[in-house]
């Protein structure tokens, strides 16, 4: 084990645990990005307030409309869960990266322009780590990768990898 692959696990792990705590904070409402009383479980969107009131810029109206959908309440609650699971235990990796792109290239377009930079924002940093986790092999020091990557599931479907 290197120190490059150690390093790449933590980076693994910690980007895992930031969109799990994302996914357990808005679905309890744990008093961080979500406050109290205010998580999926009691019945509130957990989108609208985004979608609603963060958003700007040419794709705005785009994104209001899906605020507070059902669907799309579903679909990002999964995907934080999925992709937070898959990361933290080094299986999926590579589907979880390229779902944690379209997730950071959707919320980079829903704040254009970015308020810190003319060009960049975080999302891309996002983006582009989670690019490098589709090719690289990020899940196998500790984690389940090497184990995961052996199924006879992944084998058949290797873009579950």
């Amino acid at each position: 084990m290197t120190q490059t692959t150690i390093v790449w696990a933590l980076l693994r792990m910690t980007m895992g645990w930031m969109f799990f705590w994302a996914f357990l904070d808005k679905i309890w409402g744990l008093g961080f990005a979500t406050t109290a009383g205010n998580g999926w479980l009691n019945g509130v969107s957990p989108t609208n307030g985004f979608l609603s009131h963060a958003t700007k810029g040419p794709f705005v109206s785009l994104f209001q409309a899906m605020a507070g959908n059902p669907v799309v309440d579903w679909l990002f609650m999964l995907g934080l869960l999925g992709i937070g699971v898959a990361l933290m235990l080094g299986i999926g990796v590579r589907i979880a990266g390229y779902s944690g792109i379209a997730m950071m290239i959707l919320m980079f377009l829903a704040l254009l322009p970015p308020t810190n930079n003319p060009i960049i924002d975080e999302h891309i940093i996002y983006a582009l780590v989670f690019a490098l986790f589709t090719q690289l092999p990020v899940g196998d020091t500790w984690g389940l990768g090497e184990f995961w990557k052996s199924t006879d599931i992944v084998k058949r479907y290797p873009f579950l990898a």
